[in-house]
């Protein structure tokens, strides 16, 4: 199970970011497009050393050494012009996609892709499917980069994607519009574990 951090600071993140990885958080995205270099750098040193290797940066990759960071997310928009060859090893990639087509013809550099949105968005006002993604899955015929479901997922709508051919989840709306984040985090972790 994934969490993509809020694009604007919330009330009380650090302290429940670093509580959903001492509760089992396997990956963090930091997504915070509008945070300058300097500001996701004191964004990450806030987030205890031993969770560090499960982080993974949207923004200014070139933190990922400094921090011993080895996680890096590329989205629809730079996957093409910033490769991943670029980076040495052992960075690990993922990326966003918004079809299966596209997800179908990413190269095999990527450990995992978004596929998103797969229900309207908890977060964002009139974001909906276009297709529908559980329908477009089964013409999934990538198999080395693994799925992950994201978009509007919450405790009551994951047994829909976990018996639908993904095979993950991504989380953002549902925990940093909750008004317990923590315990919204546990539920959908029951749920996903019961699989």
């Amino acid at each position: 199970m994934i969490v993509i951090t809020n694009p604007t600071p919330v009330p009380n993140e650090m302290e429940i970011i670093n509580s959903l990885f001492e509760n089992g958080l396997e990956l963090l995205h930091i997504r915070k497009p509008d945070f300058s270099e300097i500001k996701t750098a004191l964004f990450i040193h806030q987030i205890k050393k031993k969770f560090r290797g499960k982080l993974v940066l949207h923004h200014h990759h070139q933190l990922a050494t400094e921090f011993g960071i080895n996680r890096i997310h590329f989205t629809e928009k730079n996957r093409s012009t910033n490769k991943p060859n670029r980076f040495s090893k052992p960075v690990r990639f993922s990326t966003s996609t918004h079809s299966i087509e596209e997800f179908n013809t990413l190269a095999n550099d990527f450990d995992y892709a978004f596929l998103s949105p797969v229900f309207s968005s908890v977060s964002k006002e009139n974001y909906h499917p276009a297709t529908d993604l559980f329908a477009a899955v089964k013409k999934r015929t990538n198999f080395k980069t693994k799925l992950i479901a994201l978009g509007g997922i919450k405790s009551d709508n994951i047994n829909q994607i976990c018996n639908s051919g993904f095979d993950g989840i991504a989380l953002l709306g549902s925990i940093w519009t909750s008004s317990n984040p923590l315990e919204n985090f546990k539920l959908c972790q029951k749920t996903v574990l019961s699989y």
